[in-house]
């Protein structure tokens, strides 16, 4: 019998295949519009990453999108203290 594999796991492939497609979007020569959505992709997947990677292995679904929220939350929330932090500092050298 077939076992379901639980949804990190299945989040993890899902990820690293949009990775990879983002590569060989970024790769390809001919049209800048492919380009930008492969830019788009792997950024996107890349922070998918960082919160899906971080998962416990038996979580459900639901406690799964709960905390890759959260880790999100907190990743977006480094970045903003980072650029106000910039913003202070920069001025501070005035």
């Amino acid at each position: 019998m077939l076992r379901s594999r639980p949804f990190p796991e299945r989040a993890a492939q899902v990820l690293i295949v949009a990775m990879i497609a983002g590569i060989v979007l970024i790769a390809q020569r001919y049209s800048v519009v492919f380009y930008r959505w492969g830019v788009c992709l792997l950024v996107g997947a890349t922070f998918l990453q960082i919160a899906v990677g971080n998962l416990p292995a038996q979580a459900s679904a639901a406690r799964s999108l709960a905390i890759s929220a959260a880790i999100l939350a907190s990743v977006a929330a480094v970045f903003l203290i980072g650029i106000w932090l910039v913003l202070i500092l920069s001025h501070m050298g005035r």
